[in-house]
């Protein structure tokens, strides 16, 4: 988050188990073909009930059943469902359900935890926090219940990411961003990226966490860094896996830079996937990174990346998803990109 210019549980056990399970997108071919910006929509400012709507930090796409879930960073954090993605635009989102995230006798959820990051996986919900430097506002691994918003645990980051002189996470800096990596046999790992440099590395580099969710319980391993740009108000905001017509998994991270009073840039930017062998210091440059705002995208503050509706064409698509800060000064606002492709091009999967 950049400076500031009740569930129905009957939809949301429908909704949740496979939310992280589709196939991933393409990439634009030739690279340099960039992405179209398809379709655009804005979600209420209020809910039913009247209380505000907004700040969508991470977000979540099934497309079996055409079902999306927002993360709201909401004080304590709240999860919502909506329907209707296949004609965004076109005609209104439904809402299903909202869905309070709340502590339990086994695990007190903080007055605030900034949430910023989500996977929906099996009966968990996992949540990436954002943190303040400080105990009662501590940037953590979060493990909710996924039916009855429940948190079960929670996860330390590790030392290197702690608050100490020099050191450590810069205050409403990150994490921001969680994302899955699902590969046959082997076990599931969960992909968290700081939004901006620690304070002991060096400008235009934030680390990469690999958590790896064993039985016991995730276990983080660093797994080096994403190069991003340099320069006051860089972030990243969030991560997406994925898997270019049959080549090594790589990453999609969205880039997000605020300059007062009111200039936004946003970049799309694609490195490759790092495995467990990599240099845990080692600087990974973008193979590729594309301007949003150019290709169509209204400037605003989009922190929430995931696929989106196969299109009518078979084309895949992404959804972004932008964080109003509940400030009348920006939106909900929901966009739809598909990537441009040439006749060169190897067909579709």
């Amino acid at each position: 988050m950049p400076p500031r210019p009740h569930g129905d549980r009957r939809i949301l056990a429908m909704v949740l188990p496979l939310a992280a399970a589709a196939a991933p997108p393409l990439l634009p071919c030739p690279a340099e073909a960039g992405w179209e910006l398809v379709a655009g929509a804005r979600l209420p400012r209020r809910g039913a009930n009247g209380q505000p709507s907004g700040g969508f930090s991470a977000a979540g796409y099934r497309p079996e059943t055409d079902e999306l879930l927002l993360l709201s960073d909401a004080p304590r954090g709240r999860i919502s469902g909506w329907s209707g993605l296949r004609k965004l635009g076109l005609v209104p989102l439904r809402p299903l359900f909202r869905l309070e995230l709340q502590g339990s006798p086994q695990a007190a959820l903080p007055e605030e935890i900034d949430g910023e990051g989500l996977v929906v996986l099996g009966n968990r919900l996992w949540v990436a926090s954002e943190g303040r430097r400080s105990a009662a506002r501590e940037a953590q691994l979060l493990a909710f219940d996924r039916l009855s918003g429940r948190l079960e645990r929670a996860y330390p980051l590790p030392t290197d990411w702690q608050p100490a002189p020099g050191r450590g996470l810069v205050a409403n800096r990150g994490p921001e961003s969680l994302a899955l990596l699902r590969r046959p046999g082997q076990t599931d790992v969960l992909l968290m990226a700081s939004e901006s440099p620690l304070l002991q590395d060096p400008a235009g580099q934030v680390r990469l966490l690999a958590w790896s969710l064993n039985a016991s319980g995730p276990v983080a391993r660093p797994l080096g860094r994403l190069a991003i740009p340099v320069g006051e108000g860089w972030g990243l905001t969030d991560l997406l896996v994925v898997n270019d017509t049959g080549a090594a998994p790589g990453l999609l991270a969205l880039l997000r830079r605020f300059q007062p009073p009111d200039r936004w840039q946003v970049l799309l930017a694609h490195y490759p996937l790092p495995d467990g062998r990599a240099d845990p210091d080692g600087v990974l440059e973008p193979l590729r990174s594309w301007d949003l705002i150019e290709a169509g995208l209204p400037p605003d503050n989009w922190e929430a990346m995931t696929l989106g509706p196969e299109q009518a064409d078979g084309s895949p698509s992404l959804l972004l998803a932008a964080d109003d800060n509940f400030s009348a000064l920006q939106d909900n606002h929901l966009a739809l990109l598909v990537p441009r492709r040439s006749g060169s091009c190897p067909p579709k999967p």
